[in-house]
């Protein structure tokens, strides 16, 4: 069954398209966050044109935060992973990693939704990425940089929205116009 994630923003509506057999965990923690309500009202705390738009940090929903990009999901806590499993968030908030096998193999192409992580094991939490361009070098089977973040899914309706976001004025990649998440849904 295919999982559709609507994003309402303050800029209009785009929708993705969740890879939920290949990604069963983070597109879980996804789900459980965005159905939870945990996304709404948070704004994007980095936009780099030609890059990509990050978003999900709880210390955003104030868009001018110094904390910004330092928040995650509750400590310990629980949620369904797509493959019916149960999964227990660590002490930061981070999740188990989903990469190297062969199955998860997907590049960070335009349009794609990638966790955020720090580098090290289980760090990737609430915070992810849209890509607005073919950025392999995040791959995690692309060996030219440390970096290795899983691709859970793709802007499937009106990614020109996703391109504007990026190419808003910004101060230190942080839009001077805030752009705010009302809600994230997924059916």
């Amino acid at each position: 069954m295919t999982q559709i994630a609507t994003f309402t923003t303050s800029m209009g509506t785009f929708k993705a398209e969740l890879y939920t057999t290949q990604m069963p965990i983070t597109c879980g923690n996804f789900i459980d966050l965005a159905n939870s309500g945990f996304y709404d009202g948070i704004h994007f705390h980095r936009v780099i044109p030609n890059f990509m738009n990050q978003f999900g940090c709880p210390h955003a929903k104030d868009p001018n935060s110094q904390r910004a990009g330092t928040g995650g999901p509750p400590p310990n806590s629980t949620f369904r992973g797509c493959d019916g499993q149960t999964y227990k968030r660590n002490a930061d908030g981070g999740i188990p990693d989903e990469v190297g096998k062969e199955h998860q193999r997907i590049t960070n192409a335009p349009g794609t939704l990638s966790m955020a992580n720090t580098g090290r094991p289980e760090s990737g939490g609430s915070q992810f990425f849209i890509n607005v361009n073919h950025n392999s070098f995040l791959d995690w089977f692309d060996r030219s940089s440390p970096s290795a973040h899983p691709v859970f899914g793709k802007v499937t309706e009106n990614y020109e929205l996703v391109e504007k976001i990026s190419k808003v004025q910004t101060r230190n990649d942080n839009p001077v116009q805030p752009i705010k998440m009302i809600s994230v849904r997924v059916a």
